[in-house]
């Protein structure tokens, strides 16, 4: 490795992302995302999907940092390992959570009323009811305000001041969460 002067800097940045370390995660992320994007975009051929393998793959690095071993690969080739597989999880999923695309709003509710009284006025569907009060309550809220009060992915972000991709996925798990449940 001591050759290879772009492994070493992505192996001290596991490092020091495994010691918590923003500064690292940041240059992790400004020499890999674009990259990361790439080997996403192959495999989705969807912008969004896409973004959202990559910032799942970003939070799964940020979790698991400590578990790279130089010894089994390369830092890269970990890295890209991870967008991969979860690009490849994203494509195998899709098909059962396109329902996002059909769904309609509940019913638009008043932009004063907040989420969780949202779901309390859906007393009619019992079931549905059941499966959201299993969800956390971050998720469900979410799912609530795109649903409930037919605001658009961006205007969720927007209002919950949380990035784009993360409410994209919140509201992705809830939804198969929900299926599931359901089903």
């Amino acid at each position: 490795m001591t050759n290879d002067p772009v492994g070493t800097e992505l192996a001290t940045c596991l490092r020091d992302i495994a010691q918590g370390r923003a500064d690292a995660f940041r240059r992790l992320y400004e020499a890999e995302a674009g990259r990361m994007l790439g080997i996403a975009l192959r495999i989705l051929k969807r912008r969004s999907l896409a973004e959202e393998a990559v910032h799942d793959a970003f939070v799964s690095i940020w979790n698991r940092a400590a578990s790279y071993d130089a010894r089994l690969g390369s830092p890269r080739g970990w890295i890209h390992t991870i967008v991969r597989n979860r690009a490849l999880n994203i494509l195998r999923g899709e098909a059962r959570t396109e329902l996002t695309d059909s769904l309609e709003p509940l019913e638009i509710a008043s932009g004063d009323e907040n989420p969780e009284e949202a779901v309390g006025r859906l007393s009619d569907a019992e079931a549905l009811r059941h499966c959201l009060d299993r969800l956390e309550t971050a998720p469900r809220h979410a799912v609530v305000l795109a649903y409930v009060e037919g605001l658009s992915h961006g205007e969720i972000a927007e209002r919950l001041r949380i990035p784009l991709g993360t409410i994209k996925s919140r509201i992705r798990r809830s939804l198969l969460a929900l299926k599931e449940c359901l089903g």
